[in-house]
């Protein structure tokens, strides 16, 4: 039996604005052509904004910077750990 509870939060959780930051593993940044990270200053403050299927929609450089872009793009972040 399902509770409105549990609906609640299954709709919460599939919701297409949802964007999850968290941040980026160094070995993650393998496949990424070596131009990209021409001007990063600490690979250690990079983030990654991924959708409800894990698909990587952006790399930033910063938290905060991750949450803004999210926003800027009219979508809701969430921080995963």
């Amino acid at each position: 039996m399902t509770t409105d509870l549990q609906h609640q939060a299954a709709k919460l959780f599939s919701a297409k604005d949802l964007v999850y930051i968290r941040r980026i593993a160094e070995k993650e940044l393998d496949g990424l052509p070596p131009e990209a990270l021409d001007t990063v200053a600490d690979r250690d403050a990079l983030f990654v904004l991924a959708n409800g299927d894990g698909q990587q929609l952006a790399i930033v450089e910063g938290r905060e910077a991750a949450f803004a872009a999210a926003r800027a793009h009219e979508m809701r972040p969430v921080s995963v750990h």
